[in-house]
């Protein structure tokens, strides 16, 4: 028995390949050109979220080739296959995006079953939107087989009259629009300007802020999070990743091998000192959650508490993606970050290394100003907050990077729905000194916690981002700003405080405090909660959404579907 035998008769696609019962298997696979030596070598997954749905997946499926020729070449056998992505971008502001979050447990589910219905042994996944990122991340923690993530990389920014511009700035625009200060014609000059190339938006949004992570969690390659999507270098980064991924079968290196406590607290470290989005306490938990990890959102929140925000980056500073990554790029915020001790430099990494390993020969630029630092950062605590009070039991959480205000209070303007607030953000019946409350839009009352740029975006651009507060049970985009807390729980669908405000109730924010409370007694809450009834979703009556209405659980555990690593029996890897 050779080596590569010997390698073949302890993996997953065994079941598939090996002995004369599955000539019938074997047919199939001469049918689709491979020779016997393909099929009797170990068998790697390439997937990718590729579909013409946006920019961040279009050019996924190109990136995927390079990664084929990659895992050819070192003797192991590619097999590429596609799963769905809801873009954010376009699903916001009305009844899609409902399907953005529950599209990625449908992503992570999509990929653990093609996976297991062909017994591959290995993966290298491709992503590149809000989503589609964690989603693939968890499906490779949930399998537990070798893996590599792949970002598909960020978009260009525009130009519009002379300066740089993204996606924010038109969401924004909308705003401006709507009280008389932008013009038909500029508007659409910022649209047709605003996104010039394939990729993820390219601020620190929740796709780059997921990019980030996948390289400080150790599931990616150093510096591959960085490069833009046109940039043909990512080609490079793909190959090398397949190339990588037999090392990783043959040392038998595994994403829970990689994916620890102290991991998942160096991607969140990496969060907050980017500025990054909110989402990330909601992505997180549930990549600890595949991995059996208890990781919630007061654990993210802690982490945040305590790192540094050193990174000048849009929606709140100055930069995009591409700035940072020609700055120096992920190993250079992660190597001041190591250096004055905010991150763990023991975990592994997907390249068989520590993260201390794989930045020993980062050197500081002291040439750029993108970057700080780590012990002359923009602020001393996190760019991101986590919240609790008696308004929020289960925790909220708020992006404080670039915000110059950080308590407020006020009386509640409450709204079933994003809907009924945007529209009254349209038509500016709001008052300044106002906090607006969206509710029933968490993760089981949306269904799916939607996001709410449409109606920030919108308060920012008639000048009001600063004057009022937000607050929801949904989400909130990586491109939101201003003082938005979102994840607010429990959420109203299950009678949770949010549900049992009242107009003109005052409601407290401080982000120093780290609190989130409305001035009622506990006996006026619970009067309240004897007195709430549920209110029905004609959205989720029926179809996927129902499905997904009845399975998820709190924001604050991240809104995950499954009992997950902690309560399973056998690890398909070991299948």
């Amino acid at each position: 028995m050779d080596a590569k035998t010997n390698l073949k008769s302890k993996l997953p696609s065994r079941h598939a390949t090996e002995g004369p019962e599955r000539a019938p298997h074997r047919a199939f696979y001469y049918a689709m050109g491979l020779t016997a030596e393909q099929i009797h070598a170990p068998f790697v997954g390439v997937a990718t979220c590729w579909n013409e749905a946006a920019p961040c997946n279009i050019a996924l499926m190109r990136q995927a080739q390079a990664v084929k020729k990659g895992v050819a070449s070192c003797g192991a056998t590619p097999r590429e296959f596609c799963t769905i992505t809801v873009t954010d971008g376009i699903a916001m502001g009305h009844a899609g995006m409902r399907a953005s979050l529950p599209s990625r447990e449908v992503i992570a589910d999509s990929v653990e079953l093609t996976m297991r219905g062909h017994a591959y042994d290995a993966l290298i996944g491709i992503a590149g939107c809000d989503k589609s990122q964690p989603g693939m991340m968890m499906s490779m923690c949930r399998l537990n087989v070798p893996s590599i993530y792949i970002y598909g990389g960020s978009i260009l920014p525009g130009k519009f009259k002379g300066r740089e511009v993204t996606v924010q700035d038109v969401y924004e625009a909308v705003g401006r629009h709507s009280v008389g200060e932008m013009s038909d014609e500029d508007l659409l000059t910022l649209e047709q300007n605003a996104c010039p190339s394939a990729g993820a938006c390219g601020a620190q949004f929740t796709a780059n802020t997921m990019a980030t992570i996948s390289e400080a969690i150790g599931l990616a390659l150093p510096y591959s999070s960085g490069a833009p999507a046109p940039y043909e270098m990512r080609d490079k980064f793909c190959m090398l990743a397949g190339e990588m991924i037999m090392d990783l079968i043959v040392k038998n290196i595994r994403p829970r091998d990689i994916v620890t406590r102290k991991a998942l607290e160096n991607a969140a470290a990496v969060v907050a000192a980017t500025g990054g989005s909110t989402n990330a306490a909601l992505h997180l938990p549930a990549i600890a959650h595949e991995c059996g990890i208890e990781f919630n959102l007061f654990d993210v929140a802690e982490v945040f508490k305590k790192t540094p925000y050193i990174a000048d980056l849009k929606p709140g500073g100055r930069y995009v993606a591409k700035d940072m990554f020609e700055a120096g790029g992920v190993p250079l915020l992660m190597k001041t970050l190591l250096d004055h001790g905010f991150l763990h430099g023991d975990c592994l990494t997907v390249t068989g290394r520590t993260i201390a390993e794989n930045l020993k020969n980062v050197k500081w630029n002291p040439d750029q100003d993108v970057v700080r630092p780590a012990d002359k950062p923009l602020l001393a605590t996190g760019g991101v907050v986590g919240l609790k009070g008696n308004l929020a039991p289960e925790g909220g959480i708020v992006k404080v990077a670039g915000m110059k205000t950080l308590k407020f209070s006020g009386p509640a303007r409450c709204f079933d729905g994003e809907e009924a607030c945007f529209e009254a953000v349209k038509n500016r019946t709001y008052k300044e000194g106002d906090v607006l409350v969206i509710r029933y839009e968490g993760p089981r009352g949306g269904p799916g916690m939607r996001e709410m740029l449409s109606t920030t975006a919108a308060l920012y651009g008639q000048g009001m981002g600063e004057k009022v507060a937000l607050i929801t049970d949904g989400r909130f985009s990586g491109a939101t700003r201003g003082f938005c807390v979102g994840h607010v729980g429990p959420e109203a669908a299950i009678g949770g405080p949010i549900g049992l405000l009242k107009d003109g109730d005052i409601i407290e924010l401080d982000a120093v405090a780290g609190t989130l409370n409305v001035k009622l007694s506990d006996e006026e809450l619970a009067k309240r909660k004897a007195a709430w009834k549920p209110r029905g979703n004609d959205a989720a009556a029926s179809g996927y959404l129902w499905k997904y209405s009845q399975q998820v659980g709190p924001a604050v555990n991240g809104a995950v579907t499954h009992p997950g690593g902690a309560a399973e029996k056998e690890c398909y890897a070991d299948s």
